[in-house]
């Protein structure tokens, strides 16, 4: 049977538009770091090498190097968790510079997909679609714990309001949030959808 996150793994990705907790787990996720606006072009050279990655992982069957325990599944949704430079940190005043974002952007693989067959699918990812930046992804075990999350619908811009709802239902539950990263996961594509249609999930560690 395929493995669809959207019917398996709803708790994870399709959460409502109002606060509540979760408990995530270690999942395998190929990931890349770097640094700068989103908007730029050069954002979308490091989401591609995540999808060039995690294409050659599901299509491996038809290329013959797939694992035994192989299972038909749907690719896993772009995610990314978000911090600013200290510089950013020491001056801020409460507008964002995009210029100083941090990022680490992942795509979650199947269980299946092992730290051995991860570096083998990279290898033959980088003869058949070569690009620089495959040097800079890793494959890695990440797990969050407990979080509190929420469907943020509509501009990336407007995220501090769902984040001040987040806040205030922590409060009310008696929970700290851990550190000011936080994860995004796209569920939309911002290249195809209007700004105000997109939906993503975000979260953040609590204790």
């Amino acid at each position: 049977m395929k493995h669809d996150w959207k019917k398996n793994d709803k708790q994870f990705y399709l959460p409502k538009n109002k606060p509540e907790t979760i408990i995530v787990p270690k999942f395998n996720f190929f990931t890349i770091e770097g640094k700068g606006n989103p908007n730029d072009e050069f954002f979308a050279e490091y989401i591609g090498v995540l999808y060039s990655l995690s294409y050659a992982i599901k299509m491996s069957p038809k290329q013959g190097f797939s694992p035994e325990n192989y299972q038909e599944y749907t690719v896993f949704p772009l995610e990314g968790v978000w911090d600013i430079d200290e510089e950013a940190k020491k001056n801020y005043t409460g507008t964002l510079d995009k210029n100083a974002l941090i990022f680490k952007l992942m795509m979650r693989q199947p269980d299946f997909v092992t730290p051995e067959f991860a570096l083998e699918a990279i290898a033959r990812t980088k003869k058949k679609k070569p690009h620089p930046l495959l040097d800079n992804v890793k494959f890695e075990a990440i797990e969050d714990g407990l979080c509190v999350q929420v469907l943020h619908e509509g501009s990336y811009d407007n995220e501090p309001a769902s984040f001040l709802k987040m806040k205030e239902f922590a409060e009310a539950n008696h929970l700290k949030r851990i550190s000011m990263l936080h994860r995004e996961i796209y569920l939309s594509d911002a290249r195809k959808v209007a700004a105000e249609k997109l939906k993503t999930v975000l979260r953040f560690k609590v204790k």
